[in-house]
């Protein structure tokens, strides 16, 4: 995997700000709606996936730093305290993998009186790989809930949060369109969710 730091063109030494602004760039660059029905449409395609895990990468390593935990985009088990093992261990594998049809899949495979907070929290990922922060929001506040000591669930909710708040109408939901401007999702995280999780996951062009 390409060094995240090169693909957005920084320092490792560069503030979250700079990273920040970095990333914002190469997402107008790359956005997919410029290039729509152009012979470049898969290219840029590829290349915002790209930066986007290279963003979330970036993001979960520095939210580990500060944790003091072992964050790593490329390795998810090192996220949580409930997904180690059985089904959950693969659908976080499945999002890591940018596998999101299979971790819906998965998800819809656990049966409703099964569904815990890493069931919400997992269901939070998909939702915010797909672009729709709403749902994103709401899942992870419900594994809040469930589970209200786990540090992982709510850095997720307070991250999506906090960050929410700058773009407003730009805030997805599944049940509905965008109704400000297209947000780019990666398909992550970290990465999920990378990032999974603990960094800014709003990602507006």
């Amino acid at each position: 995997m390409k060094d995240p730091y090169s693909v957005l063109g920084v320092s490792r030494d560069a503030s979250d700000d700079e990273i920040k602004r970095a990333y914002r760039e190469l997402a107008r660059k790359y956005h997919p709606d410029k290039y729509a029905g152009s012979d470049l449409a898969e290219l840029a395609e590829e290349k915002m996936k790209e930066v986007n895990a290279a963003y979330d990468e970036i993001q979960a390593m520095r939210a580990g730093k500060q944790s003091g935990g072992s964050a790593n985009a490329g390795d998810f088990s090192g996220f949580g305290t409930s997904g180690g093992s059985g089904v959950y261990a693969e659908i976080r594998k499945a999002i890591n993998a940018g596998d999101i049809l299979k971790a819906q899949n998965l998800l819809n495979s656990v049966s409703s009186a099964e569904r815990g907070a890493e069931w919400f929290f997992l269901s939070g990922c998909v939702m915010l790989r797909r672009g729709y922060y709403v749902d994103a929001q709401r899942y992870f506040d419900m594994a809040c809930q469930k589970d209200p000591q786990n540090a992982e669930y709510r850095n997720a909710a307070d991250s999506l949060r906090r960050n929410a708040g700058g773009f407003g109408s730009g805030y997805n939901t599944s049940v509905g369109g965008c109704s400000g401007c297209d947000i780019c999702t990666s398909l992550m995280c970290a990465d999920c969710c990378c990032e999974c999780m603990g960094g800014d996951f709003i990602r507006c062009c």
